[in-house]
């Protein structure tokens, strides 16, 4: 029996699809109007010609890579030792891990100045000292993704039936997860990587607080005193996040048809 296609369904699909490609198709015309009356990528050579740039966009991608190989260290073995020592725990771990959606950022970052900028620490009088404390912050802000991409993963499998296969063979505490475990969620976690890093490259506040040299504080200065250059930003930011977007669902498709074909 052939099913029917609901008419609000693909009205409201379609409403939706408009709300957020027209802007973003204003932006873009706009961003091609740096040269009076002639349609050119002008803004986007200025932007990606501009060593600022080149700078801040290596920092905040340096800075993504740290916050994926830091929070994927710190929430795997935790996440695991939870669904195999205490279950119970579960509830407490989505509470916390749902906080940074609770608490403002620029909260965050006012009390890592307060409490980091001090005696004993004073962790802002170096440049490394202050990419420490950013770096914890953007693991705090990305926290809820790859939390939530590392618990659906571990939900996938029967993790402590492979942990006690595995121990059964001889494997230790460190083996089983590395081995075992890890390749198993290389999808989910490939996937909370990507979102994570997103996250970093398009991230504002901390990076202006903290005055480092963050991709997001550079748009933002070049937004206070320029037109064009700003919109082929807003692009360019929105190029790189359909690409990460991109990239899981295309490694996510793969995962898939492997578990359906077994191959």
């Amino acid at each position: 029996m052939k099913k029917k296609n609901n008419p609000w369904a693909i009205f409201w699909a379609v409403l939706a699809m408009l709300y957020f490609f027209v802007p973003m198709l204003g932006t873009f015309i706009f961003s091609l109007r740096m040269k009076r009356g002639v349609l050119s990528f002008l803004a986007y050579q200025s932007v990606l010609s501009d060593a600022n740039f080149l700078r801040s966009f290596r920092y905040s991608a340096t800075m993504g890579v740290v916050t994926v190989i830091v929070s994927v260290v710190l929430l795997l073995p935790s996440v695991y030792w939870i669904y195999i020592k205490a279950p119970k725990m579960k509830p407490v771990m989505e509470i916390i891990s749902i906080l940074p959606f609770v608490i403002p950022v620029i909260v965050l970052v006012f009390g890592l100045i307060r409490t980091f900028g001090r005696p004993p620490f004073q962790l802002t009088l170096s440049s490394f000292g202050t990419d420490v404390l950013i770096a914890a912050g953007y693991v705090i802000i990305s926290m809820p993704y790859m939390y939530r991409a590392i618990d659906v993963g571990m939900r996938s499998m029967d993790v402590r039936t492979l942990t006690e296969a595995a121990q059964n063979l001889g494997s230790n505490w460190f083996q089983v997860l590395t081995l075992v475990i890890l390749p198993n969620l290389r999808i989910a976690i490939l996937s909370g990587a990507l979102i994570c890093f997103a996250t970093v490259m398009g991230e504002l506040i901390l990076g202006d607080f903290l005055v480092r040299p963050a991709l997001g504080s550079y748009m933002a200065g070049v937004g206070r005193s320029k037109a064009y250059e700003p919109a082929a930003l807003a692009i360019i930011s929105y190029g790189l996040t359909w690409l990460c977007l991109g990239l899981i669902q295309y490694f996510s498709r793969g995962r898939s048809q492997q578990q359906l074909t077994g191959r």
